[in-house]
């Protein structure tokens, strides 16, 4: 790891902090790059459009018991991964050969998109209770890596 991988590790965190999820819930950004250039950015929150958690005052996955790691369809939430990668798409950017930095290890479902994009690395921070996720991503050949100072 490096002095730029630092630096793209740190603005996700930033980008987390822009989350629209009710605040006792993870707060998760991601950053796409390439060549030391940043392509895009996401933040897990509600879709346009939608009333998000925070403005409602209450998060339905608390509110229901749903373990963290299971049932993600129940969730107002689009993660930070889908945002980073949806925001490249509708911009026409190609992500294939990039590196994903993202605060929290990607669920499964992240980890199939991301697998799909042709995105060549991956550097997160924190854990996340998806083991499944982790097999996925290597069985499609990415550079996964966790970044500690």
């Amino acid at each position: 790891m490096n002095k730029w991988d630092k630096r793209f590790i740190d603005l996700a965190d930033t980008i987390g902090e822009w989350s629209s999820c009710f605040k006792e819930n993870r707060h998760v950004g991601a950053v796409i790059v390439k060549d030391k250039r940043i392509l895009t950015t996401g933040y897990n929150g509600a879709p346009a459009g939608i009333t998000s958690c925070a403005e409602k005052g209450e998060c339905m996955r608390l509110k229901l018991g749903i373990p963290s790691g299971t049932q993600h369809e129940l969730c107002y939430a689009v993660h930070a991964e889908q945002n980073a990668i949806i925001q490249a798409a509708r911009m026409g950017i190609s992500i294939e050969g990039a590196t994903m930095y993202v605060t929290h290890f990607p669920c499964v479902i992240c980890a199939r998109m991301i697998a799909n994009t042709g995105i060549a690395r991956l550097v997160y921070r924190n854990s996340y209770p998806d083991e499944f996720s982790a097999r996925l991503l290597a069985e499609a050949g990415l550079l996964v890596e966790r970044w500690e100072e």
